[in-house]
């Protein structure tokens, strides 16, 4: 049997103790300077766009790191202790308790050295900030320091130098001011992912001109034509000064007129952001003028309450444009402010429109279909803000966003506001049309009854008097319209002799006419059974006395026998001319003022081959381009030519009233044989 060896010696035991212990420290070693190899050189994240079939988003995770210094733009810049950042996750997620003013941004982008024509398209990074390419700036909004603010919704294009992609990789830069006010008011402060974009030059050119004219065309489209709209008011309003809801159309289309500008130039141009004050501004004026609006169309009363809560609500509506751009204020305090003008829009309008709509005011139905449209978008633009604040609602309130604000048709890009922005100046155009369709009916409905008046008046004023021996009778009658207010009558009297009854109703058109119609009828009852001119008047003044309120009628009767002896009564007609002279006669009242007026009476001679002239107002008022009245003189002179050529001489003047005429001559033959 063979017995083991066993050594004794306590020497050997402690050296394998000891090998033991080194071999297992620098075990631990290695693993550890390996490990921290490891970290020391972490890839830093690299975007992958050297094959792009299209352009592309750089929604890659990117380093952030707060501070200022412009030493982080440059590509050799040691950024392995920066923090990753996902750009599809707000950056209040990487920073809760803390709104730093500067955060810079790397990525490192592969791209083909080979390929040219390379652009970045930046939007709406910040209201400041500066993106640089292998360290030199490639484009910028506004100032970071010192801090100058500028827009961001315009959509800025610049084309990457070729000789940059020749080296194979671009590092990306971005350096942001971020203010308060985007902290605070903004969704996602900073760089989010679809904020740049790289891709063909041209490609993404005509994207972003395509793009311009999707989101934005049906919305100019609309603005343009309201303004339209709002001219063809504007005049509708001088010619039916009673309709004020025509003010108010064209107070819209003045302030969509002056917004434009500013809207048009911030699409395709960052400008600073005080220009914005100017949209702000309008916004102070849009709760009252909206209001005026609906409640002139449906006869609804603005009150001084009512003028208070307005002025208040454009106040707030004022202020909520402002916090977006100076004032930050948080999602709950923006609804706050512009709850007055909500509950106005989305509540008492829809009420109010709505109620009288019920009780038959059909234009209060077709007013009422856009803003019920417009209360839907309002109440889900609410809804979506709401669940934007709560945990896990952020997403659904993004796509719910999308979906009421930029709706994919075709090339187009729509929203339920600007459908029913759209809605509202078709229904006001539909009212103005049908509206005019009503007024072009009713026209001719007037144009019947002013012709039926004409062929009426033409009876009551015949161009051919009955013939009175001894007497030449020229009478020439010119009225202003198709009918007027001027009327005479010569009627044969007893005894060879003749009455004359000349007058003017106030006013023209067709009230005047049927006043005249009144007159003429009253004068033949009258000359039955009288033929003295003061009882004449007498009658008239009784008949008309009362019939309209404010109606009156200037008259002058004569009564002319058979010898010459002329009698003549005056309401305060114009004087008769007697060879070219004016008959001197004694004032008085028109007709149909006082009751039971005497009228005086005056005596002259019309000696054979002598002529009396009665002239209407329209003679001595016709009126030149200069504002020249014909006048006394020129009529005087006139006097004594036939009747025709009285009326076409004050037309040529410048005709502005009806134009009478009447002459009547004593035959000089006649008069030697009796």
């Amino acid at each position: 049997m063979v017995r083991p060896i066993r050594s004794n010696a306590p020497g050997a035991c402690r050296l394998s103790v000891v090998v033991l212990r080194f071999v297992c420290t620098s075990a631990f070693i290695l693993l550890l300077l390996a490990a921290t190899g490891a970290c020391a050189q972490k890839p830093a994240p690299v975007f992958d766009a050297s094959n792009l079939s299209e352009p592309a988003d750089l929604g890659a995770p990117w380093l952030i790191h707060t501070g200022d210094d412009l030493a982080y733009a440059r590509p050799d810049f040691d950024d392995s202790h920066w923090t990753s950042f996902d750009p599809h996750r707000s950056l209040t997620v990487y920073f809760p308790k803390t709104q730093p003013e500067v955060v810079w941004y790397r990525l490192r982008v592969k791209v083909n050295p080979a390929q040219t024509g390379l652009a970045l398209r930046e939007w709406n990074i910040s209201h400041a900030f500066e993106v640089y390419l292998n360290g030199e700036r490639l484009l910028g909004n506004g100032q970071v320091a010192p801090f100058v603010s500028y827009t961001s919704s315009a959509i800025v294009l610049k084309r990457i130098p070729d000789r940059m992609v020749a080296t194979g990789t671009l590092l990306i830069a971005i350096r942001a001011h971020i203010s308060p006010v985007e902290w605070v008011s903004g969704q996602d402060p900073g760089y989010y992912a679809n904020n740049l974009t790289i891709g063909q030059e041209h490609t993404l050119y005509e994207e972003n001109w395509l793009g311009a004219i999707g989101q934005n065309a049906l919305g100019w489209l609309d603005e343009l034509t309201g303004m339209a709209l709002g001219v063809v008011a504007l005049v509708l309003y001088w010619a039916q000064r009673r309709q004020k809801e025509y003010l108010w159309i064209a107070a819209i289309g003045l302030l969509a007129l002056a917004q434009m500008p500013i809207q048009i130039l911030s699409v395709f141009s960052n400008i600073p952001t005080p220009w914005e004050l100017e949209i702000d501004f309008c916004w102070l004026f849009t709760p009252f003028v909206l209001t005026s609006l609906y409640f002139a169309f449906v006869g609804q009363r603005i009150g001084w309450r009512w003028r208070a809560f307005l002025i208040f609500a454009g106040v707030t509506y004022g202020y909520s444009g402002m916090a977006g751009l100076f004032v930050a204020a948080s999602g709950p305090l923006q609804l706050a402010a512009n709850l007055p003008f909500i509950v106005l829009l989305c509540v008492i309008i829809p009420v109010v429109l709505t109620v009288h709509f019920w009780r038959g005011h059909r234009e209060a139905g077709i007013l009422l279909i856009p803003v019920l449209l417009l209360s839907l978008y309002v109440y889900a633009k609410v809804v979506f803000g709401a669940m934007f604040q709560m945990p896990g609602g952020r997403d659904m309130a993004l796509r719910g966003m999308n979906l009421i604000d930029r709706f994919p048709a075709g090339p187009f890009s729509l929203s339920l506001n600007g459908i029913s922005s759209i809605l509202s100046t078709l229904s006001l155009a539909i009212i103005m049309m049908l509206r005019s369709l009503k007024m072009s009916r009713r026209q001719a409905q007037i144009e019947g009854e002013l012709a039926a008046a004409k062929q009426v008046q033409e009876v009551l004023l015949p161009e051919e008097m009955e013939t009175v021996p001894g007497f030449t009778v020229e009478t020439a009658y010119q009225p202003a319209q198709q009918v007027g207010g001027d009327f005479f009558q010569v009627l044969p009297a007893g005894n060879g002799g003749l009455l004359l009854v000349v007058g003017d109703v106030a006013g023209k058109g067709l009230p005047a006419a049927m006043l005249v119609s009144v007159l003429v009828g009253a004068i033949r009852a009258t000359a039955d059974h009288t033929h003295c001119p003061d009882e004449v008047l007498a009658s008239l003044n009784e008949r008309l006395l009362g019939r309209v309120s404010g109606s009156f009628a200037t008259a002058l009767a004569a009564y002319i026998a058979a010898d010459g002896r002329v009698t003549l009564a005056n309401a305060g007609h114009l004087s008769p001319y007697l060879d070219g002279r004016e008959i001197d006669l004694p004032g008085a009242l028109p007709l149909g003022i006082l009751s039971h007026v005497q009228y005086a009476l005056t005596q002259v001679y019309l000696a054979p081959g002598s002529r009396l002239t009665f002239y209407s107002d329209g003679v001595v008022e016709a009126q030149n381009q200069s504002r020249e009245l014909l006048g006394f003189d020129r009529a005087r002179e006139l006097s004594t030519q036939p009747a025709t050529e009285i009326v076409e001489a004050a037309k040529q003047f410048g005709q502005s009233d009806d134009i009478t005429v009447v002459t009547i001559e004593r035959a000089a033959a006649i008069a030697t044989a009796a």
